[in-house]
């Protein structure tokens, strides 16, 4: 007994199994579920089964492309509540996304009411909009009835639904499909039609085909908005043979002119999935931003169609150098991934080559042709032995009159009754030259239909129509019992189904021609801004507070200019629209500032901190005209320094490039071009001293060396100069002077120097 009893400690062995098996096996459940059930497309049909679904409902609703439309709520209800177990919302989406002809390249709804648009905005709510299918959705659904593809039960077995649709041609290239499952993904573009059936007929020549050659036939994707593929064709060949790669898809853009040389640019098709209205927005915060300066305006001009008009700043810009800046920056060129991971027989996930797409939907309309064969097959079979039935009725018609007329149970009689030569019906040979049929008894389905017969096919005409319906269906019963038989007029026959499609959705079908064109896009080289500003002379002005401004000119820089209450002058100086100016900060970071980008002089500037990320508690300690090839004296207020390649400094980013190491309450002072053999620096304690420049090191970054040695205090000032010329300052009386015999002051790097000359400013500054 005591082995029947489970302990606290030991739980039942029924109830406890592996951490790992259970999350395995339940992981492993979804992901399957996930794979199969939602995000991969069947290689035959090129479907999900939300799609297949909404398709196989609307077909049940009888709403053909020339009949009547129903409320979309309607549509996603019955497919919810029949076929699809899940939200109403989602069944939704993916209806309004088939009737959208800027996503499906050939939309398999045809949509009324409002179903979003090309700019992201949403389709209107399902009891606003109406839908039935188009004459795509109903080729995709030829031959339901005649048991073309297997059907199985519903979620929840009251209803059957189809695993798969006949689909005359390959939708899941024509129309693509993209999708996220456990571990894998796919995402395959929109092709031509015709193109396909081409190729698939190609294949149906030459089973051996190699991939490139298909090439030939489909030569890249068709996007439903159009645009320009740019991708070199070996690069497309290596996608397509491998089932992965990528195309590069621009804008189609032309040059419209103005007049008097004014010119602008019109963008009439976009890339695909792209949104315009934040492809706008993203230009126009490349006009704020001044990242393309170059580019001066852009607005949407579009009705039914794509108009988006794009202005240069000058009429001197080259549109080439124009539209390749956006290019870089913006989606008017994009990158469409290839993955072209499908189910191959609605089963097994796998990346597979154009070629093998298409020979499993080969092998699937030959699957449906066999199957719908042999259903006309057994039709007919049915149908000749009713006719069989039909003729002996009229060939013994009083008799089967008695039986129907006297007899309590006519339809047993009917099949025990000896139809041979007993009861034939004497007949002139000129009236009636058909033999009559063999002895024997009728069958109960013969038996049933003859008892079915309307009195007014008793007439003479019907017995011709009958023995001419019954010669016409022997002679179909022949071909196709000849097609089950050789698989070589199977493929004739499926040659001639694609020849029809290609016809019907080809160049004649309301946008099957070729949206999407080829051309050479050559590698977008980087503009220098430099390049792409026109050179104007400014003049540079930067308050106390930090307020930056560019004046236009070269204006007098003693010139009085307003400021803010409490601000004033700081830094004056002329430049160019096309100069870069470099900001040095207190941090010892320094900042790049392009001068096209500085506000315009007629206010008070904005903060020079909302340019780059200067912190609040650093300082500007000078900006300065950025020049290739000079070099930069950089010190601290603690008396280190050294000289650094001006070309070094210069930040790709806002948040600047850190050059100066400073610590603690260290700060950095002093950033000067060098220019001369000598460099001079004084202390707090107006001490100078002057040393050979070769004694000061070139570093990229770093704290520096000792420039002056201090007992008290720091370093106050620095700067460079060549010996001949002598030092200057400015005295009290603002007056230049210059001292040439320095040897009083001349020592080695790191020395303490010695008292200031007589006349050497209060400031203790050399400038």
């Amino acid at each position: 007994m005591a082995d029947d009893i489970d302990t606290p400690d030991m739980p039942p062995a029924d109830l406890s199994e592996p951490l790992r098996r259970a999350l395995g096996e339940r992981y492993l459940t979804y992901a399957l579920s996930t794979i199969m059930h939602r995000a991969l497309p069947d290689a035959r049909d090129g479907l999900k089964p939300v799609h297949r679904r909404i398709l196989y409902a609307m077909r049940e609703l009888r709403l053909t492309s020339t009949g009547g439309f129903r409320k979309s709520a309607k549509i996603s209800g019955d497919v919810m509540g029949n076929y699809h177990p899940h939200g109403d919302a989602a069944i939704y989406d993916a209806m309004a996304r088939l009737a959208q002809d800027f996503n499906v390249r050939y939309p398999l709804v045809d949509g009324q009411g409002n179903f979003g648009n090309i700019d992201g905005d949403n389709p209107a709510a399902s009891r606003y909009t109406e839908a039935r299918m188009t004459a795509v959705a109903e080729a995709m659904l030829e031959g339901l009835n005649e048991n073309a593809v297997d059907f199985r039960e519903n979620y929840d077995g009251t209803l059957t639904e189809p695993a798969v649709l006949p689909a005359q041609f390959p939708n899941l290239l024509a129309n693509g499909s993209s999708g996220i499952a456990v571990g894998m993904a796919t995402n395959i573009p929109p092709h031509n039609i015709a193109e396909l059936c081409d190729a698939c007929i190609h294949l149906i020549k030459t089973p051996d085909a190699r991939d490139d050659t298909l090439l030939n036939y489909v030569p890249g994707p068709d996007f439903p908005t159009g645009g320009v593929i740019v991708e070199p064709p070996e690069n497309i060949a290596t996608a397509y043979r491998t089932g992965r790669g990528s195309f590069r898809l621009r804008c189609r853009w032309e040059v419209e002119d103005l007049g008097r040389g004014q010119w602008q640019i019109v963008v009439t098709e976009i890339p695909y999935q792209v949104q315009k209205s934040k492809l706008i927005e993203k230009i126009a915060e490349l006009i704020q931003t001044k990242k393309i300066p170059i580019l001066g305006d852009v607005r949407d001009e579009s009705a039914d169609d794509v108009r988006m008009i794009i202005e240069p700043r000058s009429r001197s810009v080259d549109p080439e150098v124009l539209m390749g800046m956006l290019f870089r920056n913006c989606d008017l060129e994009v990158r469409f991934s290839l993955n072209m991971n499908v189910l191959i027989d609605g089963l097994t996930p796998k990346v597979c080559s154009m070629k093998e797409v298409l020979r499993a939907f080969l092998d699937h309309r030959q699957e449906v042709l066999i199957r719908r064969s042999t259903h006309r097959l057994e039709k007919i079979d049915h149908r000749l032995e009713v006719l069989e039935g039909f003729i002996v009725a009229f060939l013994n018609l009083d008799r089967v009159i008695d039986i129907i007329r006297y007899d309590e149970d006519p339809k047993a009689a009917l099949m025990r009754e000896d139809w041979g030569k007993s009861h034939v019906r004497a007949m002139d040979e000129a009236d009636y030259v058909s033999p009559p049929p063999g002895e024997g008894e009728l069958s109960e389905v013969q038996a049933e239909a003859i008892l079915n017969m309307r009195l007014r096919s008793l007439r003479r005409l019907e017995e011709m129509e009958l023995l001419r319906e019954q010669s016409d269906l022997m002679e179909e019963r022949a071909g196709l019992e000849d097609l089950l038989e050789n698989p070589q007029l199977q493929w004739d026959s499926i040659t001639a189904q694609l020849r029809e499609t290609k016809k019907q959705f080809g160049k004649e079908y309301e946008g099957g021609a070729r949206r999407t064109t080829f051309a050479e896009g050559a590698v977008i080289e980087e503009v220098p801004i430099e390049a792409m500003i026109d050179r104007e002379p400014i003049t540079v002005v930067c308050s106390q507070m930090g307020w930056v401004r560019a004046m236009t000119g070269h204006i007098d820089l003693t010139r009085e200019l307003k400021f803010k209450d409490g601000d004033g002058p700081r830094f004056i100086f002329h430049a160019e629209t096309t100069d870069r100016l470099l900001v040095f900060g207190s941090n010892g970071r320094f900042y790049t500032v392009s001068a096209a980008n500085l506000p315009g002089g007629r206010g008070m500037g904005e903060p020079l901190r909302l340019m780059v990320d200067l912190p609040n508690e650093a300082e500007i300690v000078t900006i300065l005209t950025h020049q290739a090839g000079r070099k930069l004296l950089v010190a601290s207020n603690a008396g280190d320094g050294f000289i650094v390649p001006e070309d070094d400094v210069v930040a790709q980013t806002r948040s600047g490039k850190q050059v100066l190491n400073v610590r603690g309450d260290t700060r950095a002072l002093v950033c000067k071009p060098v220019q001369g053999d000598s460099i001079a620096v004084v202390g707090e304690n107006r001490k100078v001293l002057v040393f050979d420049l070769d004694e000061l090191p070139e570093m990229g970054r770093g704290k520096g060396v000792r420039l002056q040695k201090y007992k008290d205090g720091g370093l106050c000032d620095a700067t460079t100069f060549a010996r001949t010329d002598g030092l200057s300052w400015l005295d009290p009386a603002g007056r230049t002077r210059t001292e040439t015999e320095l040897a009083e002051w001349t020592g080695k790097r790191a020395s303490a120097g010695r008292m200031a000359p007589r006349g050497f400013p209060r400031d203790n500054k050399f400038t």
